[in-house]
């Protein structure tokens, strides 16, 4: 019997000045940037799912809000002005569907269309993008790739295997893929994990009717209750013409996080014994403070950030609880610890981590060469190291992820402009000797980065190879030095070909 005939990649049929990857808010943000900086640029963005808001639309489990306060999480270019500083998912969301309605961004989203290959030419100066729309393969190719989807794996969750998992006649449930209609009235629930999921997780569930929910922890986390309405900001609007109260209150946010996370850095044991005092005060004497002490200091791992105290309420009306052991096993009717105490549990939600996944998977090369995001540092925490015309996007870890997005994309823009003008066909940063380090680009010892440290890009010994957590810091940086700093190789079509 004859074999088939190998099928052949597709034919490029489609050139893009730019193509952004991913329509969450680093992509949006990324569009707008691109089309304010240049209106004529052609451009476009594909989107694996099918709807825009990146995170924000995947996850749907009970609770989800955002973990920083929306004046800084939002566009600064489509300012948020709801009273509420922390926001439920779904109305994040719906900001990030009609900022993109709003300035036409949204015409350029390609829906379904998840990126598989790219490779740089340098004979031809451009991408050659490979990717699929529901299967089907398609290719073009593009001067500048933009990567905004993030780092985490959309398709699979951290989710450990235990003994007796098969045994138990409830149900288990991983946040990331919470079932449509999932009743939870009435019934006794363990929520596995004790980072932002968690936390956020078992107030819900007792809002939504749960006979009682215990969260699961192998060690603590720091938790602190923040005001769910910007009181000060809502003052600020009332005083002041709307677009100076946004700048204003912006600021104002900005700064308390910086002088917040600062002040955890340089003074832990001070900054442990606030956020004690704090819990205490609205869990009373009683509570047992071990299970809110973790082994590690203030911003080793992010802060879980809970709106006007619902954690510390459902813990103190009894509805919740908190224990602290490791699961041995599954029993048919629960959970058997570590400790031998027993959990009798009906559902059990596993809030045990995210997977880390560069580039949404996809494969990046230069020449036919294989780029492994791990092998290279980042400049800026924008452009990896000797590739050209790619830029990455990722936030910060002590601050709102779209602070550094923004930044990261109006840079891009600044790039791009500069390379029209001069003539510039590409542009990559090259390290120099003495700059190389090996610390991964995120700074947290959380478990999701250490369980995929490998493959996150590296920091450098110094500027502009370092990735600072200071937006202030960043800002400077990025408006105020120069592109022609000895690090970016520019390359003019002239010099290409007599390089050829």
């Amino acid at each position: 019997m004859p074999q088939a005939a190998p099928s052949l990649p597709p034919i490029a049929d489609e050139h893009l000045d730019v193509l952004v990857v991913g329509a969450g808010l680093s992509g949006i943000d990324a569009a707008y940037r691109i089309q304010t900086g240049s209106p004529d640029r052609r451009f476009a963005v594909f989107e694996a799912r099918e709807a825009i808001g990146g995170t924000w639309d995947l996850f749907r489990y009970p609770g989800i809000r955002s973990d920083s306060d929306m004046t800084t999480l939002g566009f600064p270019f489509h300012p948020w002005r709801e009273d509420r500083a922390i926001a439920a998912g779904g109305d994040i969301s719906s900001y990030i569907r009609q900022t993109a309605q709003h300035y036409g961004l949204d015409r350029h989203v390609r829906f379904r269309h998840r990126v598989v290959a790219a490779n740089w030419s340098s004979e031809d100066a451009a991408w050659t993008v490979d990717y699929e729309v529901e299967g089907r393969p398609g290719r073009l190719t593009c001067g500048f790739l933009f990567f905004c989807s993030g780092y985490y794996d959309y398709a699979e969750g951290h989710a450990p295997r235990w003994p007796g998992m098969d045994r138990f006649t409830g149900q288990v449930v991983h946040p990331q893929f919470w079932p449509e209609g999932l009743d939870v009235a009435r019934r006794r629930i363990v929520v596995i994990g004790s980072g932002a999921t968690a936390v956020t997780l078992v107030p819900a569930l007792v809002a939504q009717g749960a006979a009682h929910v215990t969260m699961l922890q192998r060690s603590p986390s720091y938790i602190v209750s923040v005001p769910g309405m910007d009181r000060r900001g809502r003052a600020l609007r009332k005083w002041l013409p709307r677009r100076v109260a946004d700048a204003a209150i912006r600021w104002k946010n900005i700064a308390t996080s910086i002088a917040a996370y600062t002040i955890a850095r340089r003074f832990p044991a001070q900054f442990k014994r606030m956020i004690a005092r704090d819990q205490q005060r609205l869990l009373g004497p009683d509570f047992d403070m071990a299970h809110l002490t973790p082994r590690y200091q203030p911003w080793d791992q992010r802060l879980c950030l809970v709106p006007d105290n619902d954690l510390f309420e459902a813990l103190k009306s009894g509805a919740a609880a908190i224990v602290t052991d490791t699961v041995e096993r599954f029993t048919p009717d629960g959970l058997r610890l570590v400790s031998g105490a027993t959990l009798p549990a009906d559902l059990v939600v596993t809030a045990t981590g995210l997977k880390l996944r560069m580039l949404g998977g996809a494969t990046l090369s230069v020449d036919g060469v294989a780029v492994q995001p791990g092998d290279r540092m980042l400049y800026k925490g924008a452009l990896l190291e000797g590739v050209p015309n790619f830029a990455f996007a990722v936030g910060y870890t002590n601050a709102s992820w779209t602070l550094k997005c923004d930044l990261t994309a109006r840079f891009v823009s600044r790039l791009l402009n500069r390379m029209r003008r001069r003539g510039y066909v590409s542009v990559r940063a090259e390290a120099g000797q003495g700059v190389r380090g090996d610390e991964p680009m995120l700074d947290l010892q959380s478990g999701y980065i250490e369980r995929a440290a490998e493959m996150l890009p590296r920091q450098g010994r110094k500027a502009p190879w370092r990735v600072h957590q200071n937006y202030a810091r960043d800002l400077l940086a990025f408006r105020t030095a120069r592109l022609q700093d000895g690090v970016l190789r520019f390359e003019t079509a002239r010099q290409k070909g007599r390089a050829a």
